[in-house]
């Protein structure tokens, strides 16, 4: 057995990543301790350095580090995450927060769906932000929804948070204010980066042009007469979406783009 110091451990695993920080996030993972310890206790034996280098060679082969760590950064806090749901990425923070703008300004918007909750850190953040509203998120994926409740129960938003294992909102008939999602919107057949591959593909791929499922919501939404929608979106779905709108009498609609400047999703007043 190698007796590496965490010190020499972590120059080796850098090495094999190219990578220091993310062998330094995976050692103190394996470690169970924070960074300033790696710092503080560099000459220290490293032990069961082999585990170590197993979480190194699963990152080396692009299995994404959330997964490994089973934990994942998001709007300020940390999330369980595991196979079974897609990895939340920074973009979807922006549709939080126009939800954000809308439910603070519109303190009668009290009961809201979520179509595709994933990881349930939609759900779980705006049910922290606003203590009067109850979310009902669904998921075609089980997995997704053990995940979602653990968030929940985690952050203690499990008593207004109802998941419904089902496909947009089949079977569930009550009047929600606004319908909110992150759905698939990547093209079938799409040539996706090797990490993505690690993650849900039903939860990435979105038919064959891609807005095939942002057209259901669009639809679901107008037929259940909420006050507003919001999405995300894929960056070059902008003007098909608007015209699909408008065919739905749907005119009161506003784009946001992300923090790279593409368009990533939109808010649409459907009824007053």
């Amino acid at each position: 057995m190698n007796n590496y110091t965490i010190k020499d451990a972590l120059k080796k695993a850098s090495l094999i990543l190219n990578n220091q920080k993310e062998a330094a996030i995976l050692l103190a993972y394996h470690l169970q301790k924070d960074r300033l310890y790696l710092i503080t206790h560099e000459e220290e034996i490293l032990q069961q350095s082999t585990e170590y280098f197993s979480l190194i060679n699963r990152r080396k082969e692009n299995e994404p580090i959330e997964y490994i760590t089973q934990s994942v950064s998001f709007y300020d806090s940390e999330f369980f995450i595991t196979k079974g749901a897609l990895i939340p990425r920074p973009e979807t923070e922006l549709l939080i927060d126009k939800a954000k703008d809308i439910l603070s300004q519109n303190t009668n918007i009290t009961s809201i769906a979520e179509i595709g909750t994933g990881s349930g850190i939609i759900a779980v953040m705006l049910t922290r932000l606003f203590k009067d509203i109850t979310i009902t998120a669904t998921d075609i994926n089980q997995e997704a929804l053990n995940i979602a409740k653990k968030n929940a129960q985690e952050f203690k938003v499990d008593d207004r948070i109802k998941f419904v294992h089902t496909s947009y909102l089949d079977e569930i008939y009550e009047k929600f204010d606004m319908i909110i999602s992150n759905p698939p919107y990547i093209q079938d057949g799409f040539d996706l980066e090797k990490p993505l591959y690690f993650e849900p593909q039903n939860a990435l791929f979105g038919g064959k042009r891609g807005d095939e499922i942002l057209k259901e919501i669009i639809k679901i939404s107008k037929q259940r007469e909420c006050a507003y929608l919001l999405c995300e979106m894929g960056y070059d779905q902008k003007d098909p979406l608007e015209r699909f709108m408008h065919k739905q009498e749907i005119t009161d609609v506003n784009f946001y783009q992300d923090y790279s400047g593409f368009d990533r999703g939109f808010v649409a007043k459907i009824k007053e």
